[in-house]
């Protein structure tokens, strides 16, 4: 089973989140800050990350940059409701940005590509 992590601060998108991913067949962790997003990605095995960049407590390209450090080969989607950032260089590390929307099937595919089950 694939494990995903989801960085997100918003409850209600934590929710939906855990539940699309779950019923895809994925085991999901979700943490609503960075320090939690770190401190997951050292002590677990993470196939991909969705973070959002706006979050309360500090800024996701911050908190990606960092992941990044600690493991490189990490896949990470940023997932924000600014498409302003789609050009800031700080993004280049992830592998796909998406616009969040109220229609999940982006991300999920997007998921089901970078982290496929089988």
């Amino acid at each position: 089973m694939k494990t995903i992590l989801v960085i997100e601060d918003e409850k209600h998108l934590q929710i939906l989140y855990t539940q699309e991913l779950t019923e895809e067949g994925y085991q999901v962790i979700v943490v609503k800050n960075g320090q939690e997003a770190l401190e997951t990605v050292q002590n677990n095995a993470i196939d991909l990350a969705i973070l959002d960049i706006k979050l309360k407590q500090e800024n996701g390209l911050e908190v990606l940059k960092k992941m990044m450090e600690h493991r490189r080969d990490l896949k990470v989607i940023l997932n924000t409701a600014y498409p302003a950032y789609r050009d800031d260089f700080n993004t280049w590390s992830a592998e796909d940005y998406l616009v969040k929307s109220s229609n999940l099937d982006e991300l999920i595919s997007k998921v089901r590509q970078l982290a496929p089950l089988t």
